[in-house]
């Protein structure tokens, strides 16, 4: 269809005429209010009266075309194209729970003393429990300190074993340690014990931050650069400081590497999904964040075999780096996102991307959906204006990152909870990952069945009255705690599940990257803060369980806000947003039901 128009100023009218794809012209008469605020417009078309919205913020043309979920549909929906890329971008999902690795398997408060070797110089014969017993105070129940040391005097042995040492200090040269269930941790390097213990939750935090600021720095970055740079350059990110962590031989500079390998997780983990979406069609697109969530499952428990065989953070890390070097390679080749294309004027580049995908999936695209692939108006991107400018899409937005956050809260203070649950970590680890599987696969199907909506919501509320559960057993079941622990977690991991596919299609597309960047950044912050509301247990055990179970049944509820958006094409524009719970009409229905005519956002 051919547009073409021709302004009054002085008679504030448009002479517009339309030329159809069988040639039959019509003479429009636009009639334009003397108001240059006024947004709601007459068209008349030989004598009938429609109503055509004029967005202001836009420039005064018009657009020809077609949906991309039409030309989704045209060259296949989820095809080989589609699969190969959703691998290529989801694989590396299985490598990032490794980051954890160093945090997770620490054993956090060893068997220990302080190193004692001082006396050696004052007599190399002494044996073992000779030199304890003159260089080590005890504690009241007879075992002896492990934070204490006699402070070192220069002195005569003989005169040490008939008099003693009598002033304590803490440990001046570290510790030793013995009987540890592995072979180097952060803890054993770096002496996080005792006055040093709070560091370990440091190093928590650090790598969540870390995550934080990724989905901060790089949500913007993709909307500028585009989601591919976005999902590349993270993992180049990873593979460099997983080697510099484990090369790092002072904490703080062990805190500091691990916070910029946070930063390309967290970069990664939010684009690559968007990537993985924005080219699946409307009938599967909740497989790109269930693939993404089922990955991460297969590397928890991945994750525990490795760490039972290696049983040292360093060589783990190196384990990490060398499957990241691999995957940093090929996602090289992994393609655009037409729709960031699309949005961007590249109308050339994604016509050629649109013809590779249909040629991997068999499928021709006609030259008529081709022709229609043509810009003829610049939107401008409304970032978070648009946000702070609908009242619906802000309801949405807070009610959805409240999910996350609070999902985020009871994930991870179970996970670094792990070694406190009574069971043997390598088997709780594993169950933790095993039991994951399931739940994501069946989520596949249940968003399907049930909707968006009743799934977020049943799985928020039962994954904080699973978690509530164990209140009512105690600490000493070990094997109920456990369970339930689990469960909540499955059921909290669930909902992050829905939370991806949720954010990908309650906003448009100028908003799409900024909405999931933020709603990473709430999520990532519940992660930062879930070490810290761990600390609160050493005032009651069960306080880190009531505060982050009341999340989740807060969220839960104020999910039911939310409009359904299965089988709905992703919104392009914010009135496409703001209207989510009507389907949206083909223009072929349009045009056989009369529908008034409307000028709308472009379509990507």
């Amino acid at each position: 269809m051919q547009i073409i128009g021709k302004r009054s100023i002085t008679q504030h009218t448009y002479t517009v005429t339309v030329t159809s794809a069988v040639s039959t012209k019509l003479k429009l008469h636009y009639a334009v209010s003397s108001s240059l605020n006024d947004k709601e417009q007459g068209l008349n078309i030989n004598g009938r009266c429609l109503k055509v919205t004029v967005c202001l913020c836009f420039s005064l043309s018009f657009l020809n075309m077609a949906e991309f979920g039409e030309i989704l549909k045209s060259i296949g929906e989820f095809g080989l194209f589609q699969k190969l890329t959703l691998f290529a971008l989801c694989f590396p999902n299985v490598i990032l729970p490794f980051h954890f690795a160093s945090v997770f398997f620490i054993q956090a408060d060893p068997d220990r003393r302080c190193n004692t070797d001082w006396i050696l110089g004052l007599d190399p014969n002494l044996t073992t429990d000779e030199q304890l017993n003159l260089t080590l105070p005890r504690e009241a129940d007879g075992t002896f300190s492990r934070c204490q040391m006699f402070v070192p005097e220069d002195r005569d042995i003989d005169d040490i074993r008939e008099f003693g040492l009598n002033k304590t200090t803490s440990c001046q040269n570290g510790w030793v340690y013995k009987n540890t269930l592995y072979t180097a941790t952060i803890v054993t390097d770096f002496d996080l014990v005792c006055d040093q213990s709070n560091l370990l939750e440091m190093a928590q935090a650090g790598l969540m931050a870390g995550i934080l600021f990724g989905c901060l720095i790089f949500g913007p970055f993709a909307e500028s650069f585009g989601r591919k740079r976005a999902a590349q350059i993270p993992v180049f990110v990873m593979l460099i400081f997983s080697i510099t962590t484990a090369l790092c031989h002072n904490f703080y500079l062990y805190l500091a590497s691990q916070f910029i390998a946070g930063i390309g997780y967290g970069g990664f983990r939010m684009n690559g999904v968007i990537l993985a979406t924005e080219w699946i069609g409307v009938s599967k697109r909740s497989w790109g964040a269930c693939v993404t969530q089922i990955c991460g499952a297969v590397g928890q428990a991945v994750l525990a075999g490795v760490i039972y065989f290696i049983r040292d953070w360093r060589m783990a890390q190196f384990a990490t780096a060398v499957p990241l070097a691999v995957i940093a390679l090929y996602l090289w080749f992994i393609p655009e996102s037409a729709r960031w294309l699309l949005s961007r004027g590249k109308v050339e580049e994604a016509k050629q991307l649109i013809k590779k995908a249909a040629a991997m999936n068999k499928r021709t695209v006609p030259d008529s959906l081709l022709e229609k692939i043509v810009v003829t108006e610049t939107q401008k991107q409304g970032g978070i204006i648009t946000l702070i400018q609908s009242s619906v899409l802000r309801k949405y937005f807070f009610a959805l990152i409240l999910g996350w956050f609070s999902l985020n809260v009871t994930y991870y203070c179970l996970s670094f909870n792990v070694g406190n649950l009574g069971l043997d970590i390598f088997l709780t680890q594993l169950i933790f990952g095993l039991s994951e599987l399931p739940a994501h696969i069946i989520c596949i199907w249940l968003l399907e069945v049930l909707g968006r909506k009743i799934s977020l919501m049943s799985t928020l509320l039962t994954g904080g009255f699973l978690c509530i559960l164990i209140l009512a057993f105690g600490q000493d079941n070990a094997v109920a705690v456990t369970t339930l622990a689990t469960l909540g977690r499955i059921f909290a991991n669930w909902a992050g599940s829905v939370c991806n596919v949720y954010v990908q299609e309650l906003f448009p597309t100028s908003f799409r990257q900024t909405a999931s960047g933020l709603g990473s950044i709430a999520s990532r912050l519940g992660g930062l803060l879930s070490p810290v509301l761990n600390m609160l247990s050493i005032y009651h055990w069960s306080i880190p369980i009531v505060v982050y179970s009341s999340f989740m049944f807060i969220s839960g509820a104020l999910s039911f806000l939310l409009p359904e958006t299965r089988n709905r094409e992703l919104p392009d524009s914010t009135d496409e947003a703001e209207n989510n719970h009507r389907k949206k009409k083909t223009a072929t229905k349009q045009n056989e039901t009369s529908a008034p005519l409307q000028v709308k956002s472009t379509k990507l």
